[in-house]
């Protein structure tokens, strides 16, 4: 926020540096032992993904809830909060209701502005639109009067746009709606316009942004940084502007879905440019990120990630390029907007994204060059997707187009599932369509990383989840190189990997998902860009697929690198972290919407090397005592026996609940019987847990189990969590730690360029 390398001093203080003698990195002219001044004002706004828990509550207070942060600077408090709240979700215009807060009563409005919560600024909105007075709000909140007074103003400014058309729009009320941080997007709808209307009017009548400096002294001394932010509240710009720069869009706020794997990509890029002598600008607006470092590239835009803050960069920089294809989703989402804006989008052509991207489009071209995929179709109405489903048979699974980390993806099993979800699917995307697809059980869920140039192949990465498909490939564990494919399915999706990337014309960096059953191979999803395996693709493999998508890019034709995933002499498990104990009530099981918050990765000698130092890491520990067993399906049943003999022949006392107890009892197996929480009975499973007698619970439930309802294996996995005993959800998961542990040698450690050499 200030400019001041805090933690760079800090090191060179350690090391017996004098603060007077240090040179503030800044303005190079002035020491580093002074207080920041600023001519600006820096707003940072929590990123919470509480919406994708069920029962979760969504009071915020001394327990963090947050998986991310945006800093927004601006040179007036309204503009940087407005800014600060786009940049935490690209579907929030700015301060002004939303519809992730609804309060039908006005009770319910009362209390959500006296109970803090993720969403009671909208409630705070909706409350000055309904006409509540700053005094009232300050009695339900206790916030300071300041802070609420210019959110009024923020509010009165929206009244009075709202009495205008773009045709009567005076240049003096723009003006004064952009320096209180409205985007063209928010003027747009409070005008009944569009915002590329607004865009062209304002520019028309000269109202553009002021690129400034973050100097740290206020501008008394020159300033030599590239440090940069925009702002309507100036006259002049800090800096002269050197041409045709390429243009980076970072990752934006981290969330679950997009974390620091897009941010490294980031990095890798910007430093690649560098180092092909291209001036590398890097627009991002997250202060946890390395990409925000600004002496990551030759200029850093702190700033929000839109078709209109990237034209305006564009614009200012006369820039040759931008690549939207390494910070994750929201960067992707903007490459046909920025196109028509005028932008040049290195790498593959937007339209060719949309393909992708465009779930019924990319359907259509699998189905034109022969390339297998679960049966799928478009749905206008609940009537036709039930007759699809009873056709094809139940499950099936809802795929909205343009979506990330499985949003409102969910596998239904009968038509009241399908009528209760399907409605929030197309709420989620109303401009794309609902695909519905054929879900196919016990599948083995395959991942691609990959490299292509105009179409062509250049390098490739094949791994495998641990978990059958079902489990979000975010949450899923991942294998590289793949350890159980046939060679044939191995055969096939290569092949399959270069007719999607021929068709698509792919230049720069993909990703493919693809079921592997039976020796039959079908792919489900192709994202045109970086995905969040790429960092662990790239270390595991020792080629930085980054390095090399961005030549391609840029126009650098690179050679295609050699790959031989057969020869590689250890293996790369990457695992995921939750953050369950801190989400009170939520259900910790896993499925198609990505729950992780985090990953770790490990490699070892084998997978059974491997999955149990990935798993220590991610702080499961080893059972000393007893594991308790609680397996629904029959088939999970059947696969678990012979770890269940393993656990027991190690001394490790194992407890199942009754169906599981009968089941193992009956084969011969030394069990014993706990009763689940809701018979009350004794000796009852939740209050073991909670006494601390259980080190791991196994716990999987019916896939069809109801999302909503209370169940004894909720309560279980509740109990484990709230407890901090190990919870395994997954059968294959299960089963390979077991055999894992019951492998398990003296842990040899090496560093990371130790393993293949």
């Amino acid at each position: 926020a200030t400019g001041y390398p805090l933690a760079s001093v800090a090191a060179k203080l350690a090391l017996g540096n004098l603060l007077p003698d240090l040179t503030n990195s800044v303005t190079l002219s002035t020491t580093a032992c002074f207080e920041p001044s600023l001519d600006y004002v820096v707003t940072k706004v929590p990123r919470w993904d509480l919406s994708k828990f069920d029962r979760v509550s969504r009071e915020i207070g001394s327990a963090m809830k947050s998986v991310g942060e945006v800093m927004a600077i601006g040179r007036t408090w309204e503009e940087s909060l407005q800014k600060a709240l786009r940049m935490t979700d690209p579907a929030i215009a700015g301060y002004q209701p939303h519809d992730e807060f609804v309060a039908e009563s006005e009770e319910e409005l009362n209390r959500s502005l006296q109970v803090p919560t993720d969403t009671r600024i909208y409630a705070i909105a909706e409350a000055m639109k309904r006409g509540y007075s700053v005094d009232r709000i300050q009695s339900l909140t206790a916030i300071d009067p300041w802070f609420l007074w210019k959110l009024k103003r923020i509010n009165d400014m929206g009244q009075i746009l709202s009495e205008y058309t773009p045709k009567t729009l005076p240049a003096g009320t723009v003006l004064q709606a952009k320096k209180s941080g409205f985007s063209d997007a928010q003027v747009a709808k409070l005008t009944g316009s569009t915002e590329l209307e607004i865009r062209a009017l304002r520019k028309a009548m000269g109202v553009t942004p002021f690129v400034k400096q973050i100097d740290t002294m206020a501008a008394e001394f020159p300033a030599a940084t590239n440090y940069l932010y925009m702002t309507y509240n100036g006259d002049e710009h800090d800096l002269d502007f050197e041409d045709k720069g390429t243009m980076v869009i970072g990752s934006g706020v981290y969330r679950i879905g997009s974390s620091v794997e897009f941010d490294w990509c980031a990095v890798s890029c910007i430093r690649t440019l560098r180092k092909l002598g291209h001036r590398a600008i890097m627009v991002n607006f997250n202060p946890e990120t390395v990409s925000t470092d600004y002496d990551e590239c030759d200029e850093l835009y702190f700033e929000e990630i839109s078709t209109e803050r990237v034209m305006d960069i564009y614009e200012h920089e006369a820039a040759f390029g931008v690549i939207v294809s390494v910070g994750g989703q929201t960067p992707n989402n903007l490459a046909l907007p920025l196109e028509a804006a005028g932008a040049n989008i290195l790498g593959t052509k937007p339209s060719d994204i949309d393909k992708a991207e465009d779930r019924n489009k990319f359907s259509s071209i699998l189905d034109q060059i022969g390339v297998d995929q679960p049966d799928w179709r478009e749905m206008s109405s609940i009537a036709d997707a039930k007759s699809f489903c009873n056709s094809a048979g139940y499950p099936c699974l809802i795929r909205p187009s343009y979506v990330l980390s499985g949003a409102a993806m969910k596998v239904v099993f009968s038509d009241s599932d399908l009528e209760r979800f399907l409605a929030v699917a197309c709420e989620v995307s109303p401009d794309h369509p609902v695909v519905i697809s054929k879900f196919i059980e016990g599948a083995k869920e395959i991942e691609v990383d990959a490299v292509a140039c105009e179409g062509t192949v250049l390098n490739y990465a094949i791994a495998e989840h641990v978990e059958n498909a079902g489990v979000h490939s975010g949450d899923a564990t991942l294998v590289l190189p793949a350890q159980k494919l046939f060679v044939e399915t191995v055969r096939r999706v290569k092949r399959i990997s270069r007719q999607i990337a021929s068709e698509l014309k792919i230049s720069g960096p993909f990703n493919l998902q693809l079921l592997a059953k039976d020796n039959e191979v079908k792919v489900i999803e192709a994202n045109v860009r970086a995905s969040r395996t790429f960092p662990f693709s790239s270390k595991t493999l020792k080629a930085n697929f980054i390095e090399l998508a961005t030549k391609v890019m840029v126009g650098s034709n690179p050679p295609a690198m050699r790959i031989s995933l057969l020869d590689n002499e250890y293996v790369g498990i990457k695992a995921p972290m939750f953050s369950f104990t801190r989400l009170v009530g939520a259900d910790p099981v896993l499925g198609v919407e990505m729950a992780s918050t985090g990953e770790v990765a490990t490699f070892g000698e084998d997978a059974y090397d491997a999955i149990l130092t990935s798993m220590i890491s991610t702080g499961f520990r080893i059972p000393q005592r007893s594991v308790f067993l609680c397996l629904g399906p029959l088939e999970a049943k059947m696969a678990f026996l012979p770890e269940a003999r393993c656990l027991i022949s190690m001394g490790l006392r194992v407890s199942c609940s009754q169906g599981t107890y009968d089941f193992y009892k009956s084969r011969g197996l030394d069990v014993h019987l706990m009763h689940k929480p809701l018979s009350k009975t004794q000796p009852n499973i939740e209050d073991a847990i909670k006494s601390g007698e259980i080190d791991l619970v196994i716990n999987v439930r019916d896939s069809k189990a109801d999302d909503d309802s209370k169940t004894d294996g909720f309560l279980i996995r509740r109990a484990a969590v709230d407890s901090s005993v190990c919870l395994l959800t997954d059968i294959k998961l299960a089963t390979l730690i077991t055999e894992a542990i019951h492998r398990r040698k003296p842990m040899n450690i090496k560093a990371w360029d130790e393993f293949g050499s």
